[in-house]
C-alpha cells in the first residue's frame, strides 16, 4: 500500500532551490513565508525561460547572472513616498524632538528598496533641522533596487499620490520644491541623499555595522517565518542605543516575539517603538 507523499514536487522543488541559493550566495529565502514565494518563483521560472524549478535551480548555480535576475522576482518592491502618512506624523510628533537632542544621529532604513523611504525620511529630518547631523544607512539585499534609489529618480505621474501623502504626513512646504521634474521622471534634490549611504545588507545573513539611534525597517518583515522574524529583530535591538526608536509596517507586530518585552510601544497604532 502506498502513502501519499505529503509534499508536492513543487514544495520539494522549491525547498531545494531555497537551499541551493542559501548555499551558493548566502541569500537565506529559507524562511520566506509560502504562497507568495511559490507565486514568484513560478513566475519567475516562466519569465526565464525554464520548464521546471529544477531547471531554474541549474541555471541559477551555474550563472550568477541567472541569479541576479531571479532576485528581482524574489524581492518586489511595493513602495511609494510618505506611504502611510500618519506614521510619517507620528515620526514627526514623537520620535524628531527626542532625535534633536543627540549631537549626531546614525539611522538604518533596512530593507530601503527602491528608496522611497529614503527620500521621504530625508525630507523629514530636513524639515525638523537634523538633517544636516545625520548618517542614513540604507540597506537592502537588491543591488538593482539600491541602484535605483541611488539615483533618486521616480516616475513623475507618481508625484500626485507622493504630494497627497507628503501633506497628510504633515509636511512643511510645497512638496515640489525636492524635486525637479523632466522627461517624465522627477529627479530629487541631491543634497537630500548626500548623507546617505546604501549598501548590500541581508537580515537573514548579515550582522549588525553601527549603533544607531533610529531604525525604519517597514514592511519587509511580512515576508519573513517566525525565525527569520526574530533574527531580524535581534539585530535592531543590538544596533539599537539605550532608547533607540524602531518604526515597523502597518501590518507587523512585535507582540509574539520574544524581544516583545524588551520594547516600549510609543504609537502602537503606528507601530512606533522604543528600546528599553
Amino acid at each position: 500500500m502506498h502513502h501519499r507523499p505529503q509534499h508536492s514536487d513543487t514544495d520539494i522543488e522549491l525547498r531545494m532551490l531555497m537551499e541551493a541559493i542559501y548555499l551558493k550566495y548566502s541569500y537565506d529565502f529559507r524562511d520566506y513565508t509560502g504562497a507568495s514565494q511559490k507565486r514568484r518563483v513560478l513566475h519567475a521560472m516562466r519569465e526565464m525561460g525554464c520548464n521546471t524549478i529544477s531547471q531554474l535551480q541549474s541555471r541559477v548555480l551555474h550563472e550568477p547572472a541567472a541569479f541576479s535576475e531571479l532576485l528581482q522576482f524574489l524581492t518586489i518592491p511595493v513602495t511609494e513616498m510618505f506611504r502611510d502618512p500618519t506614521y510619517y506624523a507620528a515620526l514627526r510628533e514623537h520620535v524628531m524632538p527626542v532625535l534633536s537632542t543627540y549631537p549626531s544621529l546614525k539611522i538604518w532604513v533596512a530593507g530601503c528598496s527602491t528608496g522611497e523611504e529614503v527620500y521621504s525620511l530625508a525630507i523629514l529630518l530636513k524639515e525638523e533641522g537634523l538633517l544636516e547631523r545625520s548618517i542614513i544607512y540604507a540597506t537592502d539585499i537588491n543591488p538593482q533596487s539600491l541602484e535605483k534609489a541611488k539615483k533618486g529618480v521616480f516616475p513623475l505621474d507618481s508625484m500626485r499620490a507622493y504630494t497627497e501623502n507628503y501633506q497628510a504626513s504633515g509636511g512643511k512646504r510645497a512638496f515640489s520644491d525636492y524635486y525637479t521634474a523632466a522627461y517624465n521622471a522627477a529627479l530629487f534634490d541631491r543634497s537630500l541623499a548626500e548623507n546617505v549611504t546604501f549598501a548590500d545588507h541581508s537580515l537573514a545573513t548579515d550582522t549588525v555595522f553601527a549603533e544607531t539611534q533610529f531604525i525604519s525597517c517597514r514592511n519587509v518583515m511580512i515576508y519573513f517565518k517566525k525565525k527569520l522574524q526574530e533574527r531580524a529583530l535581534g539585530l535592531f535591538h543590538e544596533s539599537l542605543c539605550h532608547r533607540g526608536f524602531l518604526g515597523l509596517g502597518s501590518k507587523e507586530s512585535i507582540d509574539f516575539s520574544a524581544y516583545g518585552p524588551r520594547f516600549e510601544p510609543i504609537v502602537k497604532r503606528e507601530r512606533v517603538f522604543r528600546k528599553l
